[in-house]
């Protein structure tokens, strides 16, 4: 199996991966084709696809913010069983994020992700074992990843500004005895991330503004 980086939309595995995310993902969650030539260049966005005989089956999207120190994945998806996509992805992704934090002179304290309440999910995701919201957040919460205690909300990458609910912010704590996560850090996150959707919600920034009076953020089990 080979871990490729994705750069440009003329590359044919970027149609690949595409279409396996219109496949799991809801429309809400899915960046148009087009819109993505600029993500796909920015080189502080990492975009890999794995490969398998010639088929892209699993993909992952990932940046890391040294001034913050922590990383974000974007989305991951294994999609087929049996392969050990999901852990092809993970160690791969984690090494290249060592090496991000280490160029950049800094130590990453953890690392960003919404995951599904599968409780709300009624999304199919393309029927894909792996995927079902169940499943995955089993296996987040294996690897460490906690929930930060709040009512989480997030702009739709349709850009029609809607809200999207059925997700909660979570966090991967580099030190697994951490409780809780500094409120003022998950507020200038969420800015920075979601600057490039203009069009958000009045749920969101009802949100913002609520976190900009907490001072610091539970971390909860999955």
């Amino acid at each position: 199996m080979d871990y490729i980086r994705i750069q440009s939309i003329d590359n044919p595995l970027f149609a690949k991966m595409h279409d396996l995310m219109k496949t799991v993902f809801p429309p809400e969650e899915v960046l148009a084709y087009e819109k993505w030539q600029g993500p796909l260049e920015d080189e502080n966005i990492h975009v890999y696809v794995a490969v398998h005989e010639g088929e892209v089956v699993g993909t992952t999207e990932y940046r890391y913010y040294p001034e913050l120190k922590v990383a974000m994945t974007d989305f991951t998806i294994v999609g087929r069983p049996g392969l050990g996509i999901g852990r092809f992805l993970l160690r791969n992704r984690s090494r290249d994020l060592q090496q991000l934090a280490a160029k950049s002179g800094t130590v990453s304290i953890g690392m960003f992700a919404e995951i599904y309440d599968p409780v709300q999910a009624t999304y199919e995701f393309g029927g894909i074992y792996p995927m079902n919201p169940y499943v995955r957040r089993e296996v987040l919460s294996h690897i460490g990843y906690m929930r930060l205690d709040f009512p989480y909300v997030h702009p739709s990458w349709e850009e029609d500004g809607s809200a999207v609910g059925g997700l909660n912010l979570c966090f991967l704590p580099a030190d697994e005895d951490q409780s809780e996560l500094d409120a003022s850090l998950v507020v200038t996150f969420l800015t920075q991330y979601y600057s490039a959707l203009p069009n958000k919600p009045d749920e969101w920034y009802g949100m913002i503004e609520q976190l900009k009076g907490k001072q610091s953020l539970t971390l909860l089990p999955l």
